[in-house]
């Protein structure tokens, strides 16, 4: 296995387009579990550490822009206030030093279903900035990106640049189960984020489908019921069939860290407990305005 080494983000695509069999790294929290299982064994990696390019969290038209190597732990430290959703996914992945090395790119590169960042992604409407030597630059929508189990929309020759996302206009929030209260894959997670300026709301599944998933219909339901020109207090019926619309839009499985149905429940009670935190917060925000 070769060990391909760039001095910095042009080469690295050189690189990439010769060697399109190479896998990238750069936290390696999930590529080294792989290789020290034994579960594939790539022609060669591609060490995308030596690229500064890839680390840095910048505001540009009013929108942040995130390098795809900024490590979770900064993401928690420097965007809390700007796509909290995103922050708050990020704190709940495996312990301080898989904070400290991995990234949202990695969790892109790797496309599991199960990725935390993947449902806050969904319901802020990231864009994915990738690119080729050849092609230079493409913008992929986040509900484009995800292709399959593991796979996503990126072309032999590309690479993952940076993560494109609009600072919150509302509240945002993330939920995760696991089979304990840290350092665990997830058995199932919800991202919802408000967007009271357009009165829309976004939704993200993660870790009950092939992909991470959006469930549109739940979405189109908070449009249309929410009473956005006046916050009042959320109503149970409404805070239930959103519960309801989402879980119907997961597609889950059994398997060794929970069953389909349990899957399914925990959604809808996801579901509601997140858009009354959501609902309550903007209310809040209204009273104080």
């Amino acid at each position: 296995m070769e060990f391909l080494r760039p001095g910095g983000w042009a080469e690295a695509l050189e690189l990439r387009a010769a060697f399109p069999e190479a896998l990238p790294i750069q936290g390696g929290t999930d590529v080294m579990v792989e290789l020290n299982f034994d579960k594939g064994r790539p022609a060669a990696l591609l060490d995308l550490n030596p690229c500064a390019e890839l680390r840095h969290i910048e505001e540009i038209d009013g929108r942040v822009r995130v390098g795809a190597g900024v490590p979770y732990v900064q993401i928690i430290r420097e965007l809390g206030t700007r796509v909290p959703g995103l922050a708050q996914a990020a704190r709940t992945v495996g312990s301080p030093q898989i904070r400290n090395r991995g990234s949202v790119g990695g969790n892109l590169g790797a496309a599991s279903p199960a990725g935390d960042s993947h449902p806050a992604l969904l319901a802020a409407n990231a864009v994915i900035e990738v690119t080729s030597a050849a092609r230079g630059s493409r913008m992929i929508p986040i509900d484009d990106f995800y292709v399959w189990v593991k796979k996503n929309a990126l072309e032999p020759d590309e690479l993952i640049r940076a993560i494109w996302l609009e600072p919150d206009s509302g509240p945002q929030y993330f939920s995760k189960v696991g089979t304990r209260n840290a350092m665990v894959i997830a058995v199932c997670s919800f991202a919802i984020a408000l967007h009271p300026r357009t009165r829309t709301a976004g939704t993200g599944i993660g870790s009950c489908g092939p992909t991470p998933l959006r469930a549109r219909a739940a979405e189109d339901f908070l449009a249309r019921e929410l009473p956005w020109a006046d916050p009042v207090p959320l109503t149970e019926t409404i805070a239930r069939e959103f519960g309801a619309l989402v879980a119907a839009a997961a597609k889950p499985i059994d398997d060794v860290r929970g069953t389909a149905d349990y899957r399914t429940h925990a959604l809808s009670v996801m579901a509601r407990r997140t858009l009354s935190w959501a609902w309550n917060d903007l209310a809040a925000q209204r009273r104080a305005a």
